[in-house]
């Protein structure tokens, strides 16, 4: 395996963009790394003090919610499902299935890196069992298990 395989591939916000419908300002993943088909990959998130929910999340103590954090992990398993399977995402879309064992230990807040480290548990066919966890500055903020499936939108 090369050194560039081993490191896993680069997804740039362009490819993030085609790979998952989510647009601001509920668009969680500015870029990923270490992207291993099927296998895993790192979602990176650059939170700053203009993100929408800060006026109200809290003011004079900016913290990001807990929920927005799953959501960010979701769509890091999002991208990695939809690149892993090479969908066309027209007329479909990546629905979350369930959530377990969602644990929040730090704040998020204004000016940190959330980066969401995402490994495929299980894959069968158009659905995926993720374990996510989530990091700033090398520290766990955030952890949860969710499944997500490609479903039909008809649109």
């Amino acid at each position: 395996m090369s050194e560039s395989e081993d490191r896993g591939e680069e997804i740039d916000f362009a490819e993030v963009m085609r790979r998952i419908p989510h647009r601001f300002p509920l668009l969680l993943v500015d870029r990923a790394e270490h992207y291993l088909a099927h296998t895993s990959i790192t979602g990176i998130k650059n939170v700053t003090h203009n993100e929408p929910f800060f006026q109200g999340h809290f003011p004079g103590n900016p913290v990001m919610p807990g929920v927005l954090i799953v959501e960010a992990l979701g769509q890091t398993g999002a991208v990695l499902m939809s690149k892993s399977l090479d969908a066309d995402v027209s007329g479909k879309a990546i629905f979350f299935m369930s959530v377990d064992g969602a644990r929040f230990r730090k704040p998020v807040r204004p000016g940190d890196q959330l980066r969401m480290k995402v490994v495929v548990v299980k894959h069968r066919g158009d659905l995926f069992k993720f374990r996510g966890e989530a990091f700033v500055d090398g520290k766990l903020v955030a952890e949860a298990e969710f499944a997500a499936m490609v479903v039909e939108t008809g649109l």
